[in-house]
């Protein structure tokens, strides 16, 4: 359902907003399956550190975007951008932590 998240997309970057859109949600369904396999678990832990700072421009302009909305709108446009600080981590903390295979 892209059209849900397209309006997320900046519209300052080049191509079609859809096209980011799937190329985000592939790399979250990657991501997700990776670290639950313990063989890719230290890759998709950087994979996941990647994805959290790539979509963080996304989250930036959701913000300002967003700076006319409901107050409760607002809200979760503004707590998502301190709230991919610990993401980062986490997924740092994961790719560091699994040993090389």
């Amino acid at each position: 359902m892209p059209d849900q998240f397209n309006p997320l997309i900046p519209p300052w970057l080049p191509g079609d907003a859809t096209f980011y859109t799937y190329a985000s949600g592939i790399a979250e369904l990657a991501v997700a399956i990776g670290l639950f396999i313990p063989r890719t678990r230290r890759l998709a832990g950087w994979g996941a550190a990647l994805l959290f700072l790539a979509v963080y421009p996304g989250n930036i302009y959701m913000a300002y975007d967003w700076r006319d909305r409901e107050l409760s709108q607002q809200l979760v446009a503004y707590l998502r951008l301190p709230f991919q600080i610990p993401l980062i981590w986490w997924a740092v903390s994961i790719a560091r932590k699994t040993p090389r295979r």
